[in-house]
């Protein structure tokens, strides 16, 4: 048997629910979540807390637990109506989030299998973080379409967090008790990729000595995530097609077609329309799986998530105890760096900072960049990141004040040549130009430059050592 603490301040477990719970090896205690006994909760192998309106009861248990020094994972429960709450929950530590609505012992049993092999301190899902007004539009968006049971086609850059996305259509759905199958398309040579999706018959190749389903037969009733879909091969595309308009699929080597009941969600960061222009990609198959279409926008373009998500890693990597912390300044420094590599990036980053910090707060020179140069559209010279006229001056500048009109002070010239000094030069007619005008725009045309340009330039200063605020670097 597992103990369990259940707090739901709105209604109380009826004994025959408790009998249930019994016969699925869960010994259930009631408690109130504003006095819970520290006794109870060191000896407690689950909690499972109801929220209604907002994440701050899963808070305060959370502290309760830390005084009772417990690493009980959490279940939250939650009306299904309300998928923002759940995904809060996912943000601030619960291992999983089920519905409040009607009892359900298979979800239960699913629950007790996720407790016992996957303890909050392990968990390695990835959680949802939805801060930037960009973000929770398409959170909106996402949950309308989960709703409809269509075929989806996302979109986005190189990881921006598009099988997130997918996990998020296949919750919300009417399929979320289903199995959630992600497969990515560009991994494997074609014959293996067609015997993982189709799946084969005993016999119909050398070494295939039994039945293997393929992973849309194991999909059934649930959602298959095709990653990649761009990277898939002309003949495979095919298949895919008469999968899709069929509902049906025939294993390799087999005749009888079994029908199939998934929902298929494509992702990919190619540009489809473009693909299908130079004939490697079916126009038929575009159009079958852009039912409907969502496009994940890249980190640079939702700013505000940068810090949740680098909080939420630091937290992920502090095993659910916030220990990890960035200074204001490095929280800076990440709010106005580019991401090209988007979450995946920001991820890298951080941990080549928390290596660096060693176990002290993470600070801008703790956090190590991507060099994923940009040419300036007048400069077509190599950049060469060993040249750094402006290192030397990075130890002794002055930081800028908080207000928009702060004076930066001018670094110490050598004598070095002409070059360094039209750099110096140029270094220092930015900086004035940005602490004299309320944004880039007026800085560049102040400048004389585009603002792409000056996007670059600040780039550049950055990479060399020379801090610029959020404010000057958007």
């Amino acid at each position: 048997m597992i103990d369990v603490i259940w707090f739901d301040s709105n209604r109380p477990l009826s004994p025959t629910e408790v009998t249930t719970f019994a016969e699925l090896g869960l010994a259930v205690t009631q408690a109130d979540i504003t006095e819970p006994a520290n006794a109870a909760l060191c000896s407690a192998q689950l909690i499972v807390v109801t929220l209604t309106q907002s994440t701050d009861e899963l808070k305060e248990l959370q502290s309760h637990l830390a005084a009772a020094n417990s690493s009980a994972p959490i279940i939250a429960r939650v009306d299904r109506s309300n998928f923002e709450l759940g995904i809060g929950a996912m943000r601030e530590g619960a291992l999983t989030v089920i519905s409040q609505n009607a009892f359900n012992a298979d979800e239960w049993a699913e629950v007790l299998e996720l407790a016992q092999c996957q303890p909050l301190k392990n968990n390695s899902q990835q959680a949802f973080v939805f801060a930037d007004p960009v973000s929770r539009n398409l959170l909106a968006l996402a949950e309308r379409v989960a709703e409809v049971d269509v075929t989806v086609l996302v979109t986005g850059p190189t990881g921006a967090g598009k099988e997130v996305l997918a996990r998020i259509l296949h919750d919300a759905s009417a399929r979320h008790q289903g199995p959630f199958v992600a497969f990515n398309c560009a991994a494997m040579p074609e014959n293996l990729i067609e015997d993982m999706l189709f799946g084969h018959e005993k016999g119909s190749f050398t070494g295939a000595s039994k039945v293997q389903p393929g992973l849309f037969e194991q999909a059934q009733g649930g959602t298959v995530f095709l990653d990649e879909i761009g990277e898939m091969s002309f003949h495979l595309q095919a298949k895919l097609l008469r999968i899709l308009q069929e509902r049906s699929v025939v294993r390799l080597g087999g005749q009888k077609s079994i029908d199939l009941n998934i929902r298929v969600i494509a992702a990919t960061n190619r540009d489809l329309k473009a693909a299908i222009a130079q004939q490697t990609f079916r126009e038929d198959l575009y159009f079958r799986l852009t039912a409907f279409k969502l496009a994940i926008p890249s980190l640079s373009e939702r700013p505000k998530d940068i810090l949740p998500l680098a909080e939420q890693f630091l937290s992920q990597q502090g095993g659910g105890v916030q220990t990890l912390r960035l200074t204001r300044a490095a929280q800076l420094s990440l709010e106005s760096y580019r991401w090209p590599g988007n979450v995946r990036e920001l991820q890298n980053v951080l941990v080549r900072g928390m290596v660096l910090a060693n176990g002290a707060p993470i600070d801008v020179q703790h956090l190590l960049f991507d060099d994923i140069q940009l040419a300036d559209s007048f400069d077509n010279r190599p950049s060469q990141p060993q040249e750094n006229p402006f290192a030397q001056y990075a130890a002794s500048r002055t930081a800028p004040t908080k207000d928009s009109s702060a004076v930066w002070a001018a670094p110490q010239v050598s004598s070095e040549g002409l070059n360094e000094t039209v750099k110096h030069s140029e270094w220092q007619a930015i900086m004035n130009a940005l602490s004299g005008t309320r944004s880039r725009e007026h800085a560049a045309e102040q400048l004389g430059i585009s603002p792409r340009t000056l996007r670059h330039k600040l780039q550049r200063l950055r990479e060399q050592g020379i801090n610029v605020t959020r404010a000057y670097a958007r």
